[in-house]
């Protein structure tokens, strides 16, 4: 660490201060062996995670006010109206409760790691990461709300430009291309304008002016009428509304992903709508469930109509295929997971977060801009031409030299690869948005303060329209916004439910399952057609439901004996993890910030956080004093929070000791799927912990898992790997 961040003198480069912002931080040199500590890691083995969370901010919030005596209950179960705002220094908590909801929905396993972390900051996917379909379903969730909505907008800004609506600022930007073309200085000034935009944020909204993405027509360049029908939201791709900043991305990500889903499941059953009857009863078989509704054996139903042979007698490709799929399924999952993160960075690195350094990481992509910029004026476009074609026959032909080079780089220098990794040098020390999340944590905890939960709402956000500023809707140059008028402005963003139902045409009416949604447009002949189509499919359903229903309660009442009994530990784990969702608009229920309800084998208790000791503990009782409602909640206003007293404690170990946290479900994914269906209920899901002795602790049915877990994480000096 430089001797700037040590003394926390300020760099006279970039003007930042504390962590991070050493003079050999803007042009940083990864270490040569990233698996041996050198002599700075040995004086700090903390990350810089830890380190900027336990400096001196200059911008504060209500977290970083020191809590010196007992830990600080800044609003955990209280409407997000009443929480004090900004609970971090130069963050609004909804951006604060966005990252958070994010991370909760990403994390689910971590190992602490005793080597040097990459890029300084802990929180990194493990190489062996382990794969799931929730995960898979998570990574991909994200990509669409970072990358696919990032170049969705720059779409849109380019869509924009090209529509000659915004006449002046177009004209100033084709007048300097043509400028620059006719001297052959193309690429010097693209450089040019992308140093200027990444050292000069202000620059952004001068030649980029904000939109609404939903409101901007992709085609014209001008105003639309968004998908959604309202323009509820500003950085959403539909303009659906929200209840909270981000929710409508969120709920966009993961209808993403059901409707890949849909199709693939349709496109499995060989559904072809254009060739099927009008009516049910034609086909001879009135109330069948659409096997696209169904989805279970659909592929291999179709293969049976056909005449096809079926089953792993008959087909000898079905299990290689089956097994070639699954099996590289971690790897793509690991790149949808390492792009995304890349991406992440980079927007991170251009527009930081406090407490992360201001100035320092966007001069250091600017400083290695600048010798390209230098060159571009002096290489000409023969030169280009003749190197990219050199190169393209060297590796096409070059094996023998690329290979052997490639030998001796492994033998030479075993983590090579590692040091040309892009969080190793030029996005060394910039967070994605989980390590930033993880860092905000740490704040809240270093200052025993910890962050409050994104506040939950239950009721369906309102279908009106988003108020609209300069700061989400602007021109600049004195054009008037996407040439539109006022009443144009207004004739789009106000709510018409019939634009939710517009598609491509006849074909895509008929190829969409029938949803809910469907009856909220009576004035639709195609959706009344699918709406008598899907009645038939919706009864069978139902009955499934009524049967499944009496299953689940079966079997819910048979665990709840055979735990009694003491025959099943698995039936022990599942109690009281089927829970009634909360009746108000809050985090209800479940305890917080420092003690938390669960079950430990099956017995009712509390899990406590002890921070004021020496050493923070983390400990399980089933009775506590302290507290009148069980495992605390329900405080009014800021207030101090004892720990419950835990009398006669089940365990308890130091938070120091942990070296790994693993979410677990109440159920399996299967019997969660079931459960979720036919008694539309929460579950409750749990945590395993496990110490450096190899010591396992399984709590179950904890209500605020995702809290709980982020606690736990952020509490300790460890370094995180996510796994």
């Amino acid at each position: 660490m430089a001797s700037t961040e040590r003394k926390g003198e300020t760099n006279p480069v970039t003007g930042d201060a504390g962590p991070g912002t050493g003079l050999t931080d803007i042009l940083p040199i990864p270490a040569t062996n990233p698996n041996e500590l050198t002599h700075a890691e040995q004086e700090q083995e903390s990350s810089l995670s830890h380190a900027l969370a336990t400096s001196d901010h200059k911008i504060k919030g209500r977290t970083q006010v020191n809590h010196v005596e007992e830990t600080k209950d800044l609003g955990w179960n209280q409407r997000k109206e009443d929480i004090a705002a900004p609970l971090v220094g130069g963050m609004d908590n909804e951006e604060l409760w966005m990252l958070i909801r994010r991370f909760d929905k990403q994390m689910y396993h971590v190992k602490a790691t005793p080597y040097p972390v990459p890029g300084g900051l802990d929180l990194n996917i493990a190489d062996e990461e382990e794969f799931s379909p929730d995960k898979m379903r998570a990574n991909v969730e994200r990509l669409y709300m970072t990358v696919g909505v990032g170049i969705l907008g720059a779409v849109k800004h380019i869509a924009r430009l090209r529509s000659w609506r915004e006449r002046r600022r177009t004209s100033r930007f084709a007048a300097a291309y043509f400028v620059a073309w006719l001297c052959d200085f193309i690429v010097p000034l693209l450089l040019g304008v992308l140093v200027t935009l990444i050292v000069y944020p202000r620059s952004r909204e001068i030649l980029f002016p904000p939109a609404p993405v939903a409101l901007v027509d992709s085609k014209t360049g001008g105003v639309q009428k968004p998908k959604s029908g309202v323009l509820g939201s500003h950085d959403s791709a539909t303009g659906s509304p929200e209840n909270h900043k981000g929710e409508a991305v969120e709920q966009e990500a993961a209808n993403f992903v059901h409707g890949i889903a849909s199709v693939a499941v349709s496109s499995a059953a060989g559904k072809h709508p254009q060739g099927d009857p009008d009516s049910e009863n034609e086909e001879g078989i009135e109330g069948a469930p659409d096997p696209a509704a169904v989805g279970m054996g659909a592929a291999e139903a179709k293969g049976k109509a056909g005449g096809a042979k079926t089953g792993a007698e008959h087909d000898k490709t079905k299990v290689p295929m089956e097994t070639a799929m699954w099996t590289k399924m971690r790897p793509i999952m690991h790149t949808i997971g390492g792009l995304t993160d890349t991406w992440e960075r980079i927007a991170n690195a251009l527009s930081p977060t406090p407490p992360f350094p201001h100035d320092t990481h966007r001069l250091r992509l600017a400083a290695l801009i600048m010798p390209l910029l230098g060159l571009s004026f002096f290489v000409t476009s023969y030169m280009v031409m003749k190197g990219l074609t050199f190169g393209i026959g060297f590796v096409f032909f070059g094996d023998p030299v690329i290979s052997r080079a490639y030998a001796w780089l492994n033998r030479t220098i075993p983590s090579w690869t590692k040091l040309l990794e892009m969080r190793n040098t030029i996005l060394k020390g910039v967070p994605t948005n989980a390590q930033l999340t993880l860092t905000l944590l740490r704040i809240g905890e270093a200052h025993r303060a910890p962050l409050p939960p994104p506040p939950r709402i239950s009721s369906p956000p309102p279908s009106q329209p988003a108020t609209l500023t300069d700061a989400n809707l602007r021109a600049t140059g004195g054009d008037t916004p996407l040439n539109a008028t006022p009443a144009d402005l207004n004739a789009a963003i106000t709510h018409d439910p019939a634009a939710t139902h517009k598609t491509g045409g006849p074909d895509i009416d008929a190829a969409m399952p029938a949803t809910d949604t469907d009856s909220h447009n009576p004035d639709n002949k195609d959706n009344k057609k699918k709406n008598k189509k899907g009645g038939p499919a919706k009864k069978a359903l139902g009955i499934f439901r009524s049967a499944a229903r009496a299953g689940v309660r079966t079997a819910i009442g048979t665990d709840t004996v055979r735990a009694k009994a003491g025959v099943s530990a698995a039936a022990r784990d599942r109690l009281g993890a089927v829970t009634v969702p909360p009746a108000r608009d809050t985090v209800e229920g479940g305890g917080g910030p420092v003690a938390f309800e669960a079950r430990f084998e099956g017995r009712k208790g509390c899990v406590f956080l002890e921070t004021g000791a020496t050493v923070p503990v983390v400990g399980f009782s089933t009775t506590g004093r302290g507290s009148t409602t069980g495992c605390g909640g329900g405080s009014l206003g800021e207030r101090k929070v004892p720990v419950p007293v835990p009398v006669r404690p089940v365990w308890s170990v130091p938070v120091e000791e942990i070296v790994e946290v693993r979410k677990i479900g109440g159920y399996g994914w299967k019997a969660k799927l079931v459960v979720g269906w036919s008694l539309e209920r929460e579950v409750k899901d749990g945590l395993e912990i496990t110490t450096a002795e190899g010591a396992k602790f399984k709590i179950t049915a904890v209500p605020l898992r995702d809290e709980l877990f982020n606690r736990l994480i952020a509490m300790g000096s460890q370094k995180w790997e996510a796994w």
